[in-house]
């Protein structure tokens, strides 16, 4: 049986059409917009209402990416979601947006690696594709963090925002498509950004709601640094991989944490600012959707087009982290 490459071959995201701006935070919490905006880049993100869940926005980015695809549902045969904020705890988010969808030829499931899941979610994916196992898969990043946060924590409720994004992936002719592609953790970094309560650990009691245990918890300073160092040697080793270098890079899209660890994991790589795209500054960290958000919207104006040398990286609570290099 003869491999072959698998791409991304259609892209969609969604969000809530709630905002959150820096100037509504600080009527909220001790905060102001320049503290905000000094330390994370962000100046609004988009928030759900009470009535949104993820998988609405997941099956919204998915069917505009099985559109751009012209695919339909049934051509199909696996959804992976990259989720850390489900609908529930089960079924499965991916279970959920294939009934949305009406793609009843898929398998449907879940990915949970924070904001790692969607290259966790194409690592798996091009894997099945490559080895003819499936033909099409849909890899959906869907958040909504804004229901996961405290807001009387300026040090988490700054930084989080909801949306989702999907890619379409197939076989593709050889020399494009995903040329790379890794995925790491490492559990001991456990309590650097996790959220305690509600598991089979602690469980869901008075005591756990009441002191706040459901909520993110997060260690920056900490976080900063681990990220920095693996996002950028994953980085290298994916371009080493695939036997490239930066300057054949057209465009990185980093995970968009927060833009210092931005600017720090390119100038560690040695890349132009000038191919690093940013748009934290209007979504905040959406997590799992915040690389196909990006993406997408650099399909959308051009930056992304046929023959486009791309680098992805990510990293999230776990720790978790991940590489991928593509040739659009």
């Amino acid at each position: 049986m003869t491999e072959r490459n698998a791409g991304i071959i259609g892209m969609g995201h969604s969000y809530p059409e709630g905002i959150l701006t820096n100037a509504d935070l600080e009527k909220i919490v001790e905060t102001s917009d320049e503290w905000i905006t000094s330390r994370t880049g962000i100046k609004q993100r988009h928030k759900a209402a009470e009535h949104e869940y993820t998988s609405m926005f997941g099956t919204a980015a998915a069917k505009q990416a099985l559109e751009r695809a012209g695919l339909e549902p049934t051509d199909v045969q696996l959804i992976v979601c990259a989720t850390t904020t489900p609908d529930q705890i089960m079924p499965s988010t991916g279970a959920l947006i294939q009934a949305q969808l009406g793609a009843t030829n898929a398998a449907g499931m879940d990915i949970f690696a924070a904001c790692s899941g969607f290259l966790y979610g194409l690592t798996m994916v091009e894997s099945m594709i490559r080895t003819r196992q499936i033909e099409h898969a849909l890899v959906i990043g869907a958040e909504v963090l804004t229901k996961y946060v405290d807001y009387t924590d300026r040090g988490t409720c700054v930084i989080f925002g909801d949306g989702a994004g999907a890619a379409v992936l197939g076989p593709v002719e050889k020399g494009k498509g995903i040329l790379a592609t890794k995925i790491r953790s490492d559990g001991r970094y456990e309590e650097q950004l996790y959220a305690p309560g509600g598991g089979t650990k602690l469980g869901t009691t008075h005591e756990t709601i009441d002191e706040g245990l459901h909520f993110f918890k997060m260690k920056g300073n900490e976080l900063f640094k681990v990220a920095v160092r693996s996002m950028a040697e994953i980085s290298a080793e994916m371009l080493a991989q695939a036997g490239l270098t930066v300057d054949d890079v057209d465009i990185v899209i980093p995970h968009q944490a927060n833009q210092r660890i931005t600017d720090a994991v390119a100038s560690r790589l040695g890349v132009d600012e000038t191919k690093v795209y940013s748009n934290i500054a209007e979504l905040g960290n959406t997590s799992s959707a915040s690389i196909p958000i990006a993406m997408d919207e650099c399909i959308q104006s051009g930056r992304i087009k046929e023959g486009s040398t791309v680098l992805l990286t990510a990293f999230g609570g776990g720790v978790t982290w991940g590489g991928t290099v593509l040739k659009f």
